[in-house]
């Protein structure tokens, strides 16, 4: 990004183009990894998976010269991704967890505090004080994650909400956290999405030997049992092996479009677009995974909607600047000049 360019703002086909694409992306992602995580018990390694293969997308296409940018390797630059790398494995770890112990119709649900605990991480990090119509709006959000979690009819995994709200948390961290961390690459998101996936790979290896995963990969890749397929359906090595091609692609392309977002919108933006991929996701697992929408889920959805959107008008609001503000008062002695001057007297 040169000089001219860093402060100018994108266009409105460009942010409506990368919101488009983050949400096609992300809900392609959240459905995808439901379907593997229905049939595996090693959610960290199957993380791994599509991480590698994003990476191994990454040296193809620098290979083939389709990226802007040539990929490099500079501990220095390492070194500087030390948080955002931490969050992110954090982050994806969180979210896997999360969506393996709930439904999917459930997860925009159990992650719905992402927008207090963004304005939350705001107002610490960046001292935006919000205002009070702001906090009206978080706390309409966090009411109606509470409707979710103990007015729904059906049985939610407690185990399941804890995920979703650490991993809410490291969201809304997240946003903030890319916007610094993109000075390291000098602005680049594709570099900063180049060194996010591949140490986040080589961070989770250990991680994976620590959660205690490894049994249940040998059991994935030798069991007698994952090899066994039943009638119409794929056995669980084979869903293990086609949903990690396919969220590995899907991670790749989730990967840009989730830090194009975030450059050229803003942290509020990209909240709110993962509000509405949330919505889109209750109800395609509804209709993809048979999940029950109670009038309970359904009413935690809607006011959790209402509240992201209120904030979002409020935001608008409080960015327009006071028609008031840009006029002086006119001294009317200045004005009764001005207009002796403009229609003289006749001599």
């Amino acid at each position: 990004m040169s000089p001219q360019n860093a402060g100018k703002p994108a266009s409105k086909g460009l942010v409506t183009g990368v919101v488009v694409f983050y949400l096609v992306a992300a809900l392609s992602m959240v459905m995808a990894n439901k379907w593997v995580l229905n049939t595996t018990d090693t959610p960290l390694f199957f993380l791994q998976m599509q991480l590698m293969i994003a990476v191994i997308l990454f040296l193809f296409s620098d290979t083939m010269r389709f990226l802007p940018d040539r990929l490099t390797f500079d501990l220095k630059i390492c070194k500087g991704l030390v948080p955002m790398v931490g969050l992110n494995v954090i982050g994806l770890s969180f979210s896997n967890y999360t969506l393996k112990y709930v439904d999917a119709s459930f997860y925009q649900v159990a992650r719905g505090l992402v927008l207090p605990f963004t304005v939350g991480t705001s107002f610490i990090v960046l001292h935006s004080r919000p205002s009070l119509r702001i906090i009206l709006a978080c706390v309409v959000v966090t009411l109606g994650f509470f409707v979710g979690v103990f007015l729904d009819g059906t049985h939610v995994s407690l185990v399941g909400v804890s995920f979703g709200v650490v991993s809410s948390v490291i969201t809304a961290t997240h946003s903030v956290v890319i916007k610094q961390s993109l000075n390291v690459v000098n602005g680049s998101a594709l570099l900063l999405s180049w060194y996010t996936n591949l140490l986040s790979a080589i961070v989770l290896v250990p991680i994976i030997f620590l959660a205690g995963e490894v049994p249940g990969v040998i059991k994935l890749l030798f069991g007698v049992d994952e090899l066994v397929r039943s009638a119409g359906t794929m056995s669980a090595l084979q869903t293990f092996l086609w949903g990690s091609a396919i969220t590995g692609v899907l991670g790749f392309l989730m990967s840009i479009a989730s830090l194009l977002s975030i450059k050229v919108t803003s942290p509020i933006t990209h909240m709110i677009s993962s509000a509405v991929r949330g919505v889109a996701a209750s109800l395609l697992g509804m209709w993809l995974f048979h999940d029950i929408i109670t009038t309970g889920r359904a009413s935690s959805i809607g006011i959790i909607l209402f509240g992201s959107l209120y904030y979002t008008w409020v935001k608008h609001q409080e960015s327009q600047p006071a028609i008031s503000k840009e006029y002086d008062r006119v001294p009317m002695d200045d004005v009764e000049a001005g207009l002796r001057k403009e229609n003289p007297k006749p001599e």
